[in-house]
């Protein structure tokens, strides 16, 4: 009876949840990715009757079979044996008792139509991933999961890492390139990356379990199938265990990869001037003072922040240190990104997002919001008896840095009971102020946002606000009050301008 009792307290203990794992991680869904071939073929078995780490908290551990999802991906592009691939996939989930998905995909149609120059394997990649997203979120949003709990599973071992590394080599490329697949990517992760592809082969036929072959895989045109079978045996008659030091070698890579990513993220915080949609400034001088292995990452950061969809190869980033290094001029980058040195600072900017407004009228008091990030605020304010509003101004401005101005109300044209408007406009060719300070001297606009140091491409995007549509100009937002209509002691009712950030 006793040993009885002890197997009862072990199957409870079995079954608890584990300690530091969240509930919804034990609930969410995880999707095998399955073409079919040996290898996805032995993580759907694996996966049903085997324990796997699938890194969420527990280890290597049994999956819950109400958890597992199959997603096959058909190409389309093999005809009839991408139908029986289909099928046998099918077939496999169901003898296991779990749920099958298929998603049919015109990837020879798709890489025409967003010019892949005839990279297919490239966009039949991405398309799968594309539908395992799509299939994760909608298990999580059925299971009432959060998305991230979600894991997504593909059938990767130590011989496509290998492959992954020799492949990136010949292309040519740096360390996370040479760091080959990664043993997880946010939802994605690998379990079977330190298992070969023979090992998994031979549990398949000590199971009697068949798979299907693609007879692609045997194309050398493709760069994989020349790695598999012109590189790899030659490498292999000189170290056969040279998959499993690549294995090690790539994770070291990883591991040092992350470290060196981390670090230049936060340099490009502290280096980080300006940031907007479509455009981001560094500080060029300390980005020059950068170690080069440092401001390599950052440039490529800072680039990827502008333009997520740009494909860097390594010149690229060494022409922005270049023009960084010169400290002046510019440079033309993938998918119309422009970096230019200006003022000391490096701006990175999509093409077209310099941009500018339309003009608006602003009631006072009101606000108007002007983009999805900017909103100009106006407000009276009488002054008050024995107050001197000569001093509430000159500390408003201090404490504002800029951003915020208290004006005299009658000096702009501005009732000081019932209000008015002032039109907001970018700056216009010739146009002159009295600058705050110049005692009454005029001044173009080109010339006080020149000395201001804003780059040309942005000076269609600065707010000048006008008496009216074509009447003299009260304030440069962010740069300068016009003389005329400071508040002196004379100064009873004030307008307080203020440009702020939108609320989203």
């Amino acid at each position: 009876m006793p040993s009885v009792g002890r197997r009862y307290a072990t199957d409870e203990r079995r079954f608890e949840r584990p300690s530091g794992v969240p509930q919804e991680g034990l609930r969410s869904p995880v999707v095998l990715m399955v073409s079919g071939g040996a290898d996805s073929t032995a993580l759907l078995v694996l996966a049903a009757t085997s324990v796997l780490d699938i890194d969420d908290g527990r280890g290597k551990a049994r999956i819950a079979r109400e958890r597992l999802h199959v997603l096959h991906v058909n190409h389309q592009l093999r005809g009839l044996d991408a139908d029986e691939d289909e099928e046998f996939v099918r077939e496999l989930a169901h003898r296991y008792g779990i749920p099958c998905t298929i998603r049919r995909v015109d990837v020879a149609g798709l890489a025409s139509s967003v010019g892949a120059d005839g990279n297919v394997e490239n966009v039949g990649r991405e398309a799968r991933y594309a539908e395992a997203v799509r299939l994760a979120n909608a298990l999580s949003e059925q299971a009432g999961t959060p998305r991230s709990a979600a894991r997504i599973v593909t059938a990767h071992t130590a011989n496509d890492r290998a492959e992954t590394f020799f492949m990136n080599a010949i292309r040519g490329t740096g360390p996370a390139g040479l760091s080959s697949i990664p043993r997880r990517r946010n939802r994605i992760v690998r379990p079977l990356l330190d298992r070969t592809h023979r090992e998994l082969c031979e549990m398949l036929r000590m199971r009697g379990i068949v798979w299907r072959e693609d007879a692609t895989n045997d194309d050398t045109r493709y760069l994989r199938a020349f790695v598999r079978h012109e590189v790899m045996p030659v490498v292999e008659a000189r170290n056969p265990r040279v998959t499993a030091s690549l294995s090690t070698t790539c994770d070291i890579l990883s591991d040092e990869d992350t470290y060196l990513h981390a670090q230049a993220s936060r340099a490009l915080r502290e280096l980080l001037r300006r940031s907007a949609e479509g455009m981001c400034a560094l500080d060029a001088e300390r980005l020059v003072a950068a170690d080069v292995v440092i401001a390599r990452r950052v440039v490529r950061q800072a680039i990827l922040r502008v333009c997520p969809a740009a494909r860097l190869e390594a010149r690229h980033v060494e022409s922005v240190l270049r023009l960084v290094a010169s400290g002046h001029g510019s440079v033309a980058l993938p998918l119309a990104v422009d970096a230019r040195v200006e003022y000391g600072l490096l701006f990175i900017r999509a093409y077209g997002q310099g941009g500018t407004f339309e003009g608006f009228w602003l009631q006072i008091p009101g606000e108007v919001r002007m983009d999805d990030e900017r909103m100009l605020k106006a407000r009276l304010s009488v002054i008050a008896s024995g107050d001197d509003p000569v001093a509430i101004a000159r500390a408003h401005g201090g404490e504002w840095a800029g951003a915020s101005v208290l004006l005299d109300a009658a000096a702009c044209g501005v009732d000081q009971t019932s209000g008015g408007r002032l039109w907001v406009a970018p700056p216009t060719q010739g146009e002159v102020m009295c600058p705050l300070g110049m005692h009454g001297q005029s001044k173009l606009l080109s010339d006080l946002l020149n000395d201001a140091k804003i780059p040309a491409a942005d000076r269609g995007s600065v707010p000048v606000v006008r008496t009216d549509a074509r009447g003299k100009v009260v304030w440069v937002v962010g740069v300068r009050v016009d003389e005329r209509v400071r508040v002196s002691n004379a100064t009873r009712t004030v307008l307080e301008l203020r440009l702020e950030q939108a609320e989203l």
